[in-house]
């Protein structure tokens, strides 16, 4: 694959070009981790499950009330305390 020259707007944002988006499947909610390089920066995509990591962490809360011997409506009034 041979580069091409895009351009930063005012805002910051850069277009990758379509036929490296199609080449690649990019879509528009597509995650990338920018990560800077000599003379640069190197983007790479990031495949994240967000539904999956949110079920694991809620897990390991659970399991850790359940340690530390709290039930539901300790939890739920925690969640509650903190949105407030």
């Amino acid at each position: 694959m041979v580069g091409e020259i895009v351009k930063m707007s005012e805002k910051g944002q850069l277009v990758v070009p379509s036929s490296i988006r199609e080449e690649e499947g990019f879509e528009g909610s597509d995650l990338f981790l920018a990560v800077p390089i000599e003379d640069g920066v190197a983007f790479k995509k990031l495949d994240l499950d967000l539904e999956e990591e949110y079920e694991e962490l809620k897990e390991k809360v659970r399991d850790r009330f359940q340690e530390e011997g709290l039930d539901e409506e300790v939890a739920e009034e925690a969640v509650d305390w903190a949105r407030n």
